[in-house]
């Protein structure tokens, strides 16, 4: 059954690498597609796809009732929405403006009070997955905003995503997107300590890749662990208390041979003393074998 979300026209402005392809997920959308970008060469394959072009952010909201926006960083999407061509001159009541951009929470609070004040609903909703995500329809999408303009955008979003996640109030999905990214940085300067043990130790660093690759694809990766809804330690009768005491006795095993061998190699794995420190309290497990040999 068709109902009145599945037919909102959607504008989407911002045609970079992560634009095109969630764009062009949005070409067969029912209730037509309008894009916008200061590049022609960026707009004309998407018009030849039969979709529609405006010269500005204030000429695609007169028709959109959903606005994508995929720009560069906060000033930019200010430009588009408030600036003197932007999506507020034209916007009717009830247009959802959703920015994808990674931008600041602060400002995305900022710019829903200014939307506010002519009935146009603001959602941050930054994305996780990457153009593969978005040219599969694959991506997550972390939504701050109300419950009602995130019911207005769950149809179009779910042609280029397939987990939508209403993170809470505006701002909530730039939070969740910045700690989602926390882990990823993270995890990347992991890697590159764990390159420099495995170069160290006459490894192939290519080889390494594919198991890491393999493996996570198996195990989850650093997401594995993240099943409970608290960051509290817990109660030693707890459900979780003996799986995830497992993991932190195996990975203070693992990270002190990790430790030993780096120390006969002479590479330095500031990471990895850090991590045997705090994992057992990370986990919310006491009583490891690091704290039986201090006490």
């Amino acid at each position: 059954m068709t109902t009145e979300t599945d037919c909102l026209p959607v504008g989407f402005i911002g045609l970079g690498n992560m634009g095109t392809p969630m764009a062009r997920r949005l070409l067969q959308w029912p209730g037509g597609l309008t894009v916008c970008d200061v590049r022609a060469e960026a707009t004309a394959p998407f018009v030849e796809a039969g979709a529609r072009t405006a010269v500005d952010p204030a000429a695609l909201a007169a028709d959109a009732r959903v606005i994508c926006v995929t720009v560069v960083d906060d000033a930019q999407v200010r430009e588009v929405v408030t600036g003197p061509a932007g999506v507020l001159r034209t916007a009717v009541p009830g247009t959802v403006v959703a920015v994808h951009s990674t931008i600041g929470d602060q400002t995305a609070e900022e710019l829903a009070a200014r939307c506010a004040q002519q009935g146009v609903e603001f959602v941050d909703a930054p994305v996780s997955g990457g153009a593969p995500g978005a040219t599969h329809g694959s991506l997550a999408v972390m939504v701050g905003g109300s419950a009602a303009a995130v019911d207005r955008i769950r149809a179009p979003f779910g042609c280029f995503a397939d987990l939508i996640v209403h993170a809470g109030e505006v701002g909530a999905g730039t939070r969740m997107k910045l700690a989602r990214n926390l882990l990823h940085f993270i995890s990347f300067t992991a890697a590159t300590e764990a390159q420099r043990l495995a170069d160290a130790a006459g490894l192939s660093l290519t080889a390494l890749g594919k198991v890491v690759r393999h493996s996570d694809a198996v195990t989850g990766g650093p997401g594995a662990i993240m099943l409970r809804d608290t960051s509290a330690p817990l109660d030693p009768d707890d459900f979780w208390f003996p799986i995830l005491g497992h993991v932190r006795d195996l990975g203070e095993k693992d990270l002190s041979l990790a430790l030993e061998l780096g120390d006969r190699l002479g590479v330095d794995l500031p990471l990895a003393q850090l991590a045997i420190v705090r994992l057992a309290g990370g986990l919310g497990v006491a009583g490891s074998v690091l704290d039986k040999e201090t006490s």
